[in-house]
């Protein structure tokens, strides 16, 4: 697990020393324990290091014994182990222990191909002096990050974070607005692109190739929702735990310390039993909560660790946290707005202090059906097949006349939510349900000279492009193409970079069984009744986790990972909110209507609407332009 970073100069020009440390000093985060750096002719290659796997064997750049090609790698290979005895069966031989010299090798032998061969998470880069070609590969789902960006004048500087990416010369802060337009819906910028003209994300599941100035990219993987198994639910629920405890055993090869980030909700908690499960002394757990009840799951997170004979590690969050704005500004590079960001920031720096790698529950909703919307969005069907008159006349004129507040969470809140959005065409019903703020109310948000600048067909279009695909042999089901859709955007988007992020600022290591690829590409074989049964979300996965942990655990509301910014931004962070939002550079900015900042603000503060999440997102982009693209 490290930071990469690096460059190749097209004309043939010597690479830059000096360029290459500024580069790589600035992810000394990510990798504390080692840094190394290799400059040849027009490449230059660094990477920072936290040693996990072979400790004293596994510096980088690492060389093939003929020294035709040089590789940086971050990340996790966590099958390697059995792909070391394949290879050393063919007769290859080995002079270190770590997954990088294994996944070297098979590059060396397969090249491309070595990728359908890799069981983990991954971003690296490897040198091919003879032919003078760099190929970069990120793994499946996008656990780990890597940006990239090809100059004009054919140059391609890459890195595992922004910081690194902007000390190159050549690469300018030049905004790209249909970017903040995607941002301001989704919280973060999907890939291909960020928040700046001349940086792209490799997206998931593809590599790339540079040679003499040009770049070719290619997708190797994408989940198959369209073969189908038969199985009883009872095979399923065997299977399901078979192949998630596997998932979990490879995760827990580690020669430094590991435990688990515990929530008490159903993933994090079938992770954690599934590593009690195979570990001969307690694991220890590390969970979060909130002063305001409405948020805490703390005591679920405590009666699962009891449950399992955990060494259980807690904290509460306070208010005071939102001193971390800025350092989370910083890391994450462009507009990042999941505001569960900060109890995700806090609980990583406090696991860092017992252990250097955690397990987690990400990637168990996208693939298990595990959010409302996605039931939701099958009971939105059934509703649109009452007839018209009986929907505006029976339900709808009654919905409209319940007493569900603005600023409270309820029922019938969420029932007038549901209303507003049923009868809209499935995308547009979709990315109503997943955006910060309706498309309609985007024209009245930004300003006319913004506006001018975007080109594209706009955020619902990342989102259309999955949901929409529904065409082939057999017709792949509505749930099925939700689920595509966050394990495509979502999931890799927001997510993973969350977590990344969090977690690599703190110098700590995650992994997620749920998001192996075999897990995921199990998941996509079930039929969409074995998922979701009689629209309960993550059904099966319930049943998983009740033979593990406490039912009381398993079966009650979901919660999630949020944050009482609401709250906040109505107490001690009032001060701060107008001071940032309503201030003179805010107003100039010409991205927000000046008249809609001081709206949101005005009616949030005084308790007249609930706009936290528009103020948050808001919020973290104009902190954004100040900390990064002002400089």
């Amino acid at each position: 697990m490290c930071g990469i970073v690096g460059f190749v100069n097209a004309d043939g020009r010597a690479a830059d020393r000096g360029i290459l440390g500024q580069m790589n000093d600035a992810i000394i985060h990510r990798g504390p324990d080692d840094e190394g750096v290799h400059v040849s002719g027009p490449l230059a290659l660094g990477m920072r290091r936290l040693a996990i796997i072979d400790i004293g064997g596994g510096h980088q750049p690492m060389f093939s014994s003929d020294n035709r090609y040089s590789i940086v790698f971050n990340g996790e290979i966590y099958n390697f182990l059995e792909l070391r005895e394949r290879l050393e069966s063919d007769g290859e031989r080995f002079d270190t222990d770590s997954d990088t010299e294994v996944l070297l090798r098979l590059f060396q032998l397969k090249g491309a191909d070595c990728l359908d061969d890799l069981r983990g998470m991954f971003a690296f880069a490897v040198w091919d002096s003879l032919e003078c070609e760099l190929f970069i590969a990120r793994d499946r789902v996008g656990k780990k990050p890597l940006l990239y960006a090809h100059l004009s004048n054919g140059d391609l500087v890459f890195g595992s974070e922004f910081q690194s990416l902007l000390k190159h010369p050549g690469i300018s802060r030049e905004i790209d607005p249909d970017a903040i337009d995607s941002y301001v819906s989704f919280l973060a910028v999907p890939a291909p692109r960020t928040a700046f003209r001349d940086i792209r994300k490799l997206e998931p599941g593809h590599w790339m190739r540079w040679k003499a100035g040009r770049i070719h990219r290619e997708r190797y993987w994408q989940p198959d929702f369209s073969s189908k198994i038969s199985i009883s639910e009872t095979e399923a629920v065997e299977e399901t735990t078979r192949i998630l405890e596997e998932a979990t055993r490879l995760r827990m090869i580690s020669d430094v310390p590991l435990g688990a980030f515990l929530s008490g909700g159903v993933d994090s908690s079938i992770v954690a039993a599934l590593m009690a499960r195979q570990s001969h002394a307690p694991i220890k757990t590390f969970s979060i909560g909130f002063e305001e009840q409405d948020y805490s799951e703390l005591r679920y997170a405590r009666m699962v660790a009891r449950h399992i004979g955990a060494e259980p590690h807690e904290f509460v969050l306070r208010p005071n946290a939102m001193d971390l704005i800025p350092t989370l500004v910083d890391h994450y590079g462009e507009p990042y707005a999941d505001s569960s960001a900060i109890p995700t920031f806090y609980v990583a720096r406090e696991t860092r202090k017992h252990v250097t790698v955690a397990l987690n529950g990400d990637g168990g909703d996208e693939s298990f059906a595990g959010y409302e919307r996605h039931a939701a969005m099958l009971i939105a069907e059934w509703y649109r097949r009452i007839p018209n008159p009986i929907r505006k006349m029976f339900i709808e004129s009654i919905v409209a006349m319940l007493p569900g507040s603005d600023l409270k969470r309820g029922r019938f809140r969420d029932l007038k939510r549901f209303i507003a959005a049923a009868n809209l065409p499935t995308s547009e019903r979709y990315f109503r349900w997943t955006s910060s703020f309706p498309r309609q109310e985007l024209d009245e948000l930004y300003t006319d000279s913004f506006k001018a600048n975007l080109t594209g067909d706009g955020p619902q279009s990342v989102q259309a492009a999955w949901l929409e695909a529904r065409s082939g042999k057999p017709r792949r089901g509505l749930l099925d193409s939700v689920l595509l859709t966050d394990l495509m955007t979502y999931l890799p988007t927001d997510l993973l970079v969350k977590v990344d992020i969090a977690t690599m600022a703190n110098s700590l290591e995650a992994r997620s069984p749920f998001l192996d690829h075999k897990v995921i590409e199990f998941a996509a074989s079930l039929p969409e009744n074995i998922k979701m049964s009689r629209f309960q979300t993550k059904s099966l996965l319930k049943k998983v986790a009740a033979n593990l942990v406490p039912r009381e655990a398993v079966y009650r509301k979901k919660m999630g990972f949020g944050v009482p910014i609401g709250d906040w931004f109505r107490g001690e962070m009032k001060g701060f909110v107008r001071e940032i939002l309503l201030s003179e550079k805010s107003l100039n900015r010409g991205v927000i209507r000046p008249e809609m900042l001081r709206r949101y603000v005005d009616e949030h503060t005084s308790a007249t609407r609930d706009h936290a999440f528009k103020l948050w997102t808001l919020l973290m982009l104009e902190l954004w332009f100040g900390r990064v693209v002002d400089q």
